[in-house]
């Protein structure tokens, strides 16, 4: 008995050697190998450039499968389907019928699926008497269980691709992204080097990365990039080492100069207070060479970004109306009595007195008594000794620091640096002192 499913004609077409490759591979499958035809079919979607198959030739690879009634497919199975055009148009979304026969053309130069011609060039199946299939033509899909295993692999390779072709784009980003900031801050800070020529170098290489551009030439050009990245780094590294020298010898040499022999009336007549004094002008110096602008909003948000925490409904907070409302839901939450609150707000002002707030409920676990500190710090305002700037200083630098230890990248510390950076430069130019820079370069000084 013959039943015809699909009367299509496939028509007189070429063998190529490629057909015959699958045919031979189709024939030495394992009796005993399953496979899930969705698993390999989504990696054949992944591999699909390697294989040289098209996204259209894809669509229709899936629709044929689907005319496949089990999921699991056998080594020892019928792996023969039958659909007419129409039944494939329908399932593929609909395409044109020369479009359809050219992408099933590509499926079987790619080998994915293999042409079983009839004799009259018309797909169907024969059934026998139990009405189980005892012949069929159609298209042969038995090459998704005889290559499971080779496009398993080639999807491992493409997705590797991929990971490293990102990996190398993003190297290339951060280099660049560092090297300009590098470049900004040895010009403005006046590190001696030709600058100029670095930045031709950056421009020459920099101009050769092409739009679209394999990964080994990106590889190469970020070579190039780091190799400068870590000149200029080594440029800008050598002269803070230089001016920290610098400062220490003169340091040490007022030092020396400091402890020289006084007389024996002035050893006994209180040398301790007059170095306490000393120390005293010194800080209050250092407070003095401080900048006199407000800091910005967003760099106090920056170093103290718990605040935010404090904002109902998870908002952010815009303006300083909003930053002085968080302060005084922190304030009670730390302990600290209205009256601290209140003399400090007179003694520093309302603005001053948040941030200083804003400061201690960042730092909250290194602080036993909030209130008790906070009076601390209004008392030194009231003698004008005190500033917010140290402050916030030294919580973006322990920011920067614990980024550093997280290993989040160099990118994020590149970004506290030059958040960092801001706090201490106006619109032209801010001048500290070499006393007032020491003092910031000590954690915890000011606060």
């Amino acid at each position: 008995m013959q039943t015809h499913i699909s009367t299509t004609p496939f028509g007189r077409r070429p063998m190529t050697l490629g057909m015959i490759s699958s045919q031979v591979a189709a024939k030495a499958i394992p009796a005993d190998l399953t496979v899930h035809k969705w698993h390999v079919f989504q990696h054949i979607k992944e591999a699909r450039g390697a294989l040289g198959a098209t996204d259209r030739a894809l669509a229709i690879l899936d629709a044929l499968l689907s005319f496949h009634p089990d999921t699991a497919l056998y080594g020892d199975s019928e792996l023969i389907v039958w659909p007419s055009n129409e039944q494939l148009i329908g399932r593929a979304n609909g395409m044109p019928p020369a479009t359809l026969r050219r992408h099933l053309a590509v499926l079987v130069e790619c080998g994915l699926i293999i042409r079983r011609d009839s004799p009259n060039g018309k797909r169907y199946a024969r059934r026998g008497q139990g009405g189980e299939i005892e012949q069929a033509y159609g298209f042969d899909i038995s090459p998704i269980v005889a290559r499971a295993a080779e496009f398993k692999e080639l999807a491992e390779v493409v997705r590797a691709e991929k990971k490293a072709y990102r990996v190398v784009k993003e190297r290339l980003t951060i280099c660049r992204r560092d090297i300009v900031k590098m470049i900004d801050a040895g010009i403005e800070e006046g590190v001696p080097a030709n600058w100029g020529k670095v930045q031709q170098t950056y421009q020459a290489i920099v101009g050769k990365i092409p739009r679209t551009a394999p990964r080994q030439v990106l590889e190469a050009i970020a070579a190039e990039l780091e190799d400068l990245w870590a000149e200029v780094r080594e440029a800008l590294e050598s002269f803070v080492k230089t001016k920290n020298m610098s400062a220490n010898e003169s340091h040490i040499e007022r030092h020396i100069q400091n402890s020289k022999p006084d007389s024996k009336s002035e050893s006994e007549s209180g040398l301790g207070e007059r170095n306490e004094a000393s120390g005293s002008a010194a800080e209050t110096d250092n407070v003095r060479s401080l900048p006199k602008r407000e800091l910005p909003l967003g760099i106090v948000l920056d170093a103290c970004p718990d605040m935010l925490w404090l904002v109902k409904g998870g908002g952010g907070i815009r303006n300083w109306r909003e930053f002085l409302a968080a302060a005084e839901v922190a304030r009670p939450t730390m302990g600290i009595s209205p009256s601290a609150w209140e003399e400090a707000r007179t003694a520093m002002g309302e603005q001053q007195a948040a941030i200083t707030i804003a400061a201690i409920y960042q730092r909250q676990d290194q602080i036993n008594s909030a209130g008790g500190y906070l009076r601390s710090l209004t008392d030194r305002a009231k003698a004008g000794k005190f500033s917010v700037w140290p402050m916030i200083m030294a919580l973006l630098r322990a920011k920067l620091e614990a980024s550093k230890a997280a290993g989040n990248g160099a990118e994020a510390a590149a970004v506290d640096l030059e958040t960092a950076g801001k706090v201490v430069r106006t619109e032209s130019r801010l001048e500290i002192s070499d006393a007032l820079r020491r003092s910031l370069d000590k954690p915890g000084r000011g606060s």
